[in-house]
């Protein structure tokens, strides 16, 4: 008999202003019997979604449960920028890159086949064009340094044919109302959600082909007689296989451990105001992956305006709300540079949120014991990368090989970390130099 006790529960520190804006149709459950089902995925963000979806298509009338600790979109799958990239995004380089052709190639396939994934998904279960909007992306340049990365970028992008269009200072005024930045580079593959209405819209299309139980943490993994079961604080999953979609949380279910690193990053939302900000609706991404990521959004008559920045390491996978606190007022400085006519426009809400990272930027994933499949490690881009990796456990997991399956498996294991505390010390000493670097971008 196979038995993993998770000993530590998600912790998310402040209320997303994207799960406080969001609407959602589908009642909330929680497990409070022992069930059995034909599989069962462990977390309902992107990843466990996507698994979903693609069983429910590949195993028609199989019986999917699925269990997630909190309720739809309060973990990190709702607190996220909603940028869906295909282009080369590597946040822990420094520096968004193209590398060598073959793997820049294969990466931006594999980015653009999670998003059509992501796209049908969009139609069918009618997401509106706030939702999902495959309106591309913009990175903002705030100094030389970075007008320097965006051109460089640029001619990378240029040279494997990749489609792109500068923009100079008076458009991105006009774009954002803000004289705050000097250019911009616009690439149109990617696409814009706004996640937590994206994981309320995705779950609600799924409707009964999934037992989705919310409020439902995984307390205890065990496999007995050929069948797995999952036992929470009121009940229990009983199934032949089991996909994990929870991201860095998959250490506590006995794997990878040593192998992940722990980062969360801010952000804060406006309160609603009227009045100019330029557009109705735009979304910049900083032109160095250390700066600030900033979003407008426009309902009716009233807009919002959604900033992120820094990134703190920390392995115990948790943040106190002083930290948060403490890094809104960092925000405010920052938003009232940008916006200065928006100066002192208060933030309704302001967050934390996980993301998970390996030391060589792969995946942890595949069958991790029988019948057991990893669909985690984001590497900063859930959007994306977890709905791939979710994509692909449900095809391996089922049997379905494919050429995409097989390059997807074909990637290294995370390699190993440092021990504590050097890993902790080099990781932090990178961020914060990586933060001086970039200095008005943030």
């Amino acid at each position: 008999m196979t038995r993993h006790l998770v000993e530590r529960l998600p912790v998310d520190t402040g209320r997303s202003g994207w799960e406080a804006i969001s609407h959602r149709t589908r009642p909330v459950r929680t497990l409070d019997a022992d069930v059995t089902a034909d599989w069962l995925i462990v977390g309902a963000g992107f990843a466990g979604l996507a698994a979903a979806r693609r069983l429910s298509q590949l195993r028609t009338g199989a019986r999917i449960a699925v269990l997630e600790a909190r309720e739809l979109a309060q973990g990190p799958s709702g607190r996220n920028s909603g940028f869906m990239i295909d282009v080369p995004h590597n946040l822990s380089s420094g520096e968004y890159s193209v590398g060598d052709a073959a793997g820049t190639a294969l990466e931006m396939a594999q980015n653009r086949l999670a998003i059509a994934f992501a796209k049908e998904a969009a139609v069918e279960y009618g997401m509106s064009a706030a939702t999902f909007d495959p309106c591309g992306k913009i990175n903002a340049a705030a100094t030389g340094r970075g007008l320097k990365l965006n051109e460089d970028f640029a001619r990378s992008l240029e040279r494997i044919g990749e489609p792109l269009r500068r923009i100079d200072a008076a458009e991105m005024r006009d774009i954002t109302g803000s004289g705050y930045y000097l250019g911009g580079l616009y690439t149109p593959g990617a696409v814009l959600i706004e996640p937590a209405d994206y994981i309320h819209a995705f779950a609600a299309g799924l409707g009964a082909k999934i037992d989705l139980y919310e409020n439902s943490p995984v307390v205890e993994l065990s496999r007995s007689g050929g069948a797995w079961r999952a036992r929470t604080a009121k009940g229990s999953v009983s199934a032949p296989k089991v996909i994990l979609g929870v991201n860095g949380l998959v250490q506590e279910f006995g794997h990878f451990r040593g192998r992940l690193m722990h980062v969360f990053t801010y952000a804060s939302m406006t309160a609603p105001f009227t009045g100019k900000a330029g557009r109705d609706r735009w979304a910049l991404l900083p032109a160095d992956p250390m700066g600030a990521t900033l979003r407008k959004v426009t309902t009716g008559d009233a807009s919002r305006i959604v900033i992120r920045t820094r990134f703190t390491y920390d392995p115990g996978l948790q943040v106190s709300e002083q930290r948060v606190a403490a890094t809104a007022a960092q925000q405010r400085r920052s938003f009232d540079a940008r916006f200065p006519d928006l100066a002192g426009l208060p933030f309704d809400h302001s967050w934390a949120g996980r993301i998970c990272l390996s030391r060589n930027h792969v995946p942890a994933f595949g069958e991790v014991e029988e019948g057991l499949y990893s669909a985690c490690c984001e590497n900063g881009l859930g959007t994306v990368k977890s709905t791939l990796a979710g994509m692909m456990a449900a095809d391996l997991a089922t049997g379905s090989r494919s050429e995409g399956l097989d390059r997807y498996l074909d990637q290294p294991k995370p390699s190993r970390l440092p021990p504590e505390p050097v890993a902790g010390l080099g990781a932090r000493m990178v961020i914060r130099w990586q933060e001086i670097r970039a200095g008005r971008e943030g």
